[in-house]
């Protein structure tokens, strides 16, 4: 395809050729050039470059001394913490290949993905550890626990005895105390050796396990930095990034975590995310340089009752919104506050990059934007799914970056069903318009077959989104007898307000062809969701199958 958007990037572009450096290398440059800036601060308990790199290499030293060899897979089941970093980087300078899990995995998910990826440790934390270890213990890891109060100055150290942890299992604190001289381990690895395993997000089936080399992870965060450097170039020089996206999910990685540690910045890092300690964390930080977040996330604070008096307008200097959407009233909210945002799409697959909007030029209500510098995109027909359709037309998102997946661990044939000559089927059904931006339509498998017409319940729910009454809103496929399926939209209303399934349905009527309509509607208080905010439609389009079973 013709690169149509190549006249709506900010900058001139020339193609980069990207370093064949290691991740860890970016942790030791950082270090180098600024070993005394801090670089993680974790509810006011700082480390610097310097201190976090030695934590990282003596973490390190105790995993080879553990018998981790080249290639092992080591479980990271942390949340976002000092921790997490430490054992991220640790993992990787012992030739490790870091398996990120997600802390509210269920023990049942936990087993089915050790089975998958066969790890040789484990490493996890004290609130999740009473439910998880039955299935660690019979799995025969490694496992290394750690209290994640332990880096938060003030609070009591914890110990294995504390935790009653099994005689062979390992404290993470006494591990990385354990090491007298700091010595990097002399390992070969090169940039396109397996570095990372990250889980799919799961909404579409069970999750599959994307693996990422270091010069995917390395590529994807300069990729990422080119984006907004002549930006952030002008931006005060003591830069910072706030770490609440997951870092366990590849864009919290790629976003939060490398992009911080290389640029290099101070980041806050929190653990969870719930608003009203996050208002007080901002009221305690002068500026943050970038910040990444959700839809939900961005909303919540742009619309908190303290926005106003914290000054939030004058806080950020780029946001990257991700994951989903941004709805049109929070990109008018963002925009009268004078907040700069990006919106930009990328799969796990994709290492989280691959297409955003530009940071000066045309933003389109709705649209992810255009192909980043190193992209190439095409849209073509969901039947044959070769031949590129028209612009306008809707067809399937197929994908090529520098930055793919290796493979899917231990899955060849999911990976070939995906990944074909060297472009990924992505599953997700776009359009591209004249200027070469593109909007997602729906993913191929939402997509609803209604009386024989094919409808995208992504469609539905922006126009539920434009109703004043509705918080969250999402439309799932349910089975029909008549018409093999039908719209079923469940609704959060914002608080205080009260509607009928009726009110609802005649909005849609107004903005809608009929057979788009949502003839069902179940108004919720909470919606499932993902990690990364995302609403979960297969657990919504499960429960009503499970209806029909019954």
């Amino acid at each position: 395809m013709e690169r149509i958007w190549e006249k709506n990037y900010d900058l001139h572009y020339e193609r980069v050729r990207f370093p064949r450096m290691l991740i860890q290398d970016m942790l030791h440059c950082s270090a180098a050039v600024q070993p005394n800036k801090v670089a993680t601060d974790f509810f006011g308990t700082k480390i610097t470059y310097h201190q976090l790199r030695t934590l990282s290499i003596k973490f390190a030293q105790a995993l080879v001394g553990a018998g981790i060899k080249k290639g092992d897979r080591v479980c990271i089941q942390l949340p976002n913490s000092p921790q997490f970093v430490i054992a991220f980087f640790g993992t990787l300078m012992a030739g490790g290949i870091a398996t990120l899990m997600n802390p509210l995995y269920t023990p049942d998910e936990v087993k089915h993905l050790i089975n998958i990826t066969n790890p040789v440790a484990f490493i996890t934390f004290d609130m999740i550890l009473p439910n998880h270890h039955d299935v660690l213990k019979a799995s025969g890891v490694k496992v290394i626990v750690t209290k994640i109060t332990d880096f938060i100055e003030g609070f009591p150290k914890g110990s294995a005895q504390e935790l009653n942890l099994e005689k062979e299992w390992i404290y993470y604190s006494n591990a990385i105390d354990s090491i007298g001289t700091v010595s990097l381990p002399k390992i070969e690895i090169k940039p396109e050796d397996p570095a990372v395993i990250v889980f799919t997000g799961g909404t579409t089936g069970a999750p599959k396990g994307a693996v990422h080399t270091h010069f995917n992870i390395v590529g994807a965060t300069i990729s990422t930095m080119e984006v907004g450097n002549y930006y952030i170039a002008n931006m005060p020089l003591e830069r910072t990034n706030i770490g609440v996206m997951p870092f366990f999910h590849v864009a919290g990685l790629i976003q939060c975590l490398c992009w911080g540690i290389f640029k290099p910045v101070t980041m806050y890092i929190v653990p969870r995310f719930d608003i009203n300690d996050f208002m007080n964390l901002l009221a305690r930080i002068d500026y943050i340089t970038y910040f990444f977040a959700v839809p939900t996330l961005l909303t919540a604070l742009v619309n908190h009752h303290k926005a106003e008096e914290l000054e939030l307008d004058k806080k950020f200097g780029l946001v990257l919104s991700g994951a989903a959407p941004c709805p049109v009233p929070l990109i008018n909210r963002m925009r009268d506050m004078g907040i700069y945002y990006i919106e930009a799409w990328g799969m796990t697959e994709t290492a989280g990059i691959g297409i955003c909007t530009p940071i000066f030029g045309i933003k389109k209500p709705g649209s992810i934007g255009i192909p980043m510098q190193e992209s190439e995109v095409k849209i073509v027909d969901i039947e044959d799914g070769k031949t590129e359709v028209t612009l306008g037309t809707p067809g399937e998102l197929v994908f090529r970056s520098p930055f793919l997946m290796k493979e899917y661990w231990n899955n060849k044939a999911e990976t070939d069903n995906v990944i074909k000559d060297g472009w990924l089927y992505t599953g997700d059904i776009a359009t591209m318009d004249e200027d070469g931006y593109i909007f997602i339509v729906d993913r191929k498998k939402d997509m609803v077959i209604s009386g024989g017409y094919n409808v995208y319940p992504s469609e539905i729910d922006a126009v539920l989104m434009q109703h004043p009454k509705i918080d969250k809103a999402v439309s799932v496929g349910v089975p029909d007898a008549y018409r093999g399926e039908t719209l079923k939209a469940y609704i959060v209303l914002k608080e205080g307000e009260t509607a009928i399934e009726s009110e609802i349905i005649e909005f849609c009527k107004k903005h809608l062809a009929s057979y788009k309509v949502p003839k069902l509607i179940e108004f919720r208080n909470e919606l499932p969701t993902s990690a990364v905010g995302k609403i979960l439609r297969k657990v919504l389009r499960e429960e009503e199958l499970q209806k029909v079973k019954k």
